[in-house]
């Protein structure tokens, strides 16, 4: 089964992480706005402090009608924005039009040695303040305390859409940056798509080596596997060579035991005669499967199924000359991924059969068809003759099992067949034919591309 994809995985792990950092750098930003405000409040409110005390200079009396701060905030009730002045016994002389109907909660917090101090109360109102309180002492006036208070409230709602604000422009960030991301994880793994492709190519027969340009991560993965080829050649090869030497080394001596057992009527002599024959078709049967192993075990090949198919129904039609033999091909047949030795051999045999116990008609047709997302060749190899039962479809394909002896031939021939299907991963059915015979199906491995 395959995992989950590496791009896939590579994108969701930086997305993740992409969220949580930018979450996070949006909340900071806020808290540093948020503290910038303050202490630019802190600064604004130490300013109209100053500008208090000017005022009372100038006025030369702490109550003058002459004290006020511009800005229009100090002048519209409940706005947030107050102050006031009292005098050394903490009765208020002078205050801004703002504080009328509200009374301010005395700080709690100590004077510093510049004899200011600064906390945060609530109004009357319950809008909560920043206040600055100073202590003065001027000539011809004495002790002052002036107060000072801007409304929290609306910094903290600067505050909020600031941090609103900055989501949506980090989110956006966000998207451009996992974007990124995925087009980034796409193209560090670029490579290992081409590595896929050339092997691909290896195996469809377009090339006979994995080459490239890899990346240093990759190359030595796909030199690795040009190895893995070169080391399942010399295995197939040696193997095949070994068949052959097998072969040769038993044929002699058990021709031998059987020519001499032919002229021995003796008991022992017939048994050394039955027991040869037995030895021969063990032979055989292991032969032929080490022969199909080492043939199909070698990738790279593949055959023009057309041009086998159309050239097998000749063949067949000269050999047959009694029957109708009729080869139906679609043009978009793609090629078998295989050797075309075995595709001979599979068709082959089958249309034998078919011409051996047909009535007088046998189609051979191909076509492309796709089962459970692959492509495959699909050759029906039909005729008008007795046909067979489920039982009988089953029995034939057992090895060396033959439901007419007087009709000549081994009873190997749809074994093979069955075996080079398996090998390559195919499928054979068998089935009443439209015709009134036999319908034999194969799905076999379709390549990528036909040789140009």
């Amino acid at each position: 089964m395959r995992k989950g994809s590496i791009a896939f995985r590579l994108f969701w792990l930086s997305a993740g992480w992409l969220i949580v950092a930018l979450v996070a750098t949006a909340f900071l930003l806020s808290e540093l706005y948020s503290q910038a405000l303050d202490r630019d409040l802190n600064e604004t409110l130490e300013f109209h402090i100053a500008t208090l005390v000017g005022r009372t200079l100038e006025a030369r009396s702490p109550g003058s009608d002459t004290i006020a701060i511009a800005d229009p905030r100090f002048s519209r009730p409940t706005s947030g924005w107050y102050w006031q002045i009292r005098d050394e016994n903490g009765g208020i002389v002078n205050f801004s039009a703002s504080l009328v109907g509200t009374v301010l909660p005395d700080l709690d917090t100590p004077y510093n040695a510049a004899n200011t101090r600064s906390g945060v109360i609530e109004d009357a109102n319950g809008q909560r303040l920043r206040a600055v309180e100073r202590l003065v002492t001027l000539a011809d006036i004495g002790r002052l305390s002036i107060m000072v208070a801007g409304n929290l409230t609306d910094l903290n709602e600067r505050t909020e859409a600031f941090r609103g604000q900055a989501i949506v422009v980090l989110g956006v960030v966000g998207l451009i940056l996992a974007a990124m991301s995925a087009m980034i994880a796409r193209f560090a793994l670029r490579p290992i798509e081409r590595l896929r492709e050339a092997v691909e190519a290896v195996r469809e027969g377009d090339a006979p080596t994995v080459a490239g340009d890899f990346p240093q991560e990759i190359a030595p993965l796909a030199e690795e596997v040009n190895e893995l080829l070169r080391s399942n050649t010399q295995i197939i090869e040696r193997a095949r060579s070994q068949v052959g030497n097998l072969a040769h080394g038993l044929k002699t001596p058990l021709a031998v035991l059987r020519n001499e057992a032919e002229t021995d009527k003796s008991a022992l002599g017939q048994t050394v005669m039955v027991e040869t024959t037995n030895m021969s078709k063990i032979v055989a049967t292991y032969l032929d499967r080490a022969r199909l192993s080492a043939r199909t075990s070698v990738v790279g090949k593949r055959a023009d199924t057309a041009m086998v198919l159309n050239r097998l129904g000749r063949v067949m039609a000269k050999l047959h000359k009694g029957h109708d033999v009729e080869v139906a091909i679609d043009e978009d047949t793609p090629w078998f991924r295989g050797d075309e030795g075995d595709l001979e051999e599979m068709v082959g045999n089958l249309l034998d059969n078919a011409c051996k116990w047909a009535r007088s008609a046998i189609r051979l047709g191909a076509a492309e068809i796709v089962r459970e997302g692959n492509r495959q060749v699909h050759v029906v190899v039909e005729d008008n003759g007795p046909g067979l039962s489920p039982q009988e479809a089953e029995k034939v394909l057992r090895r060396g099992v033959r439901l007419d002896e007087k009709t000549p031939g081994s009873g190997l021939g749809l074994d093979i067949v069955k075996e080079l299907v398996d090998v390559y991963g195919g499928d054979l059915t068998m089935t009443g034919s439209e015709m009134g015979g036999l319908k034999v199906e194969l799905f076999l491995p379709a390549a990528r591309s036909g040789r140009a």
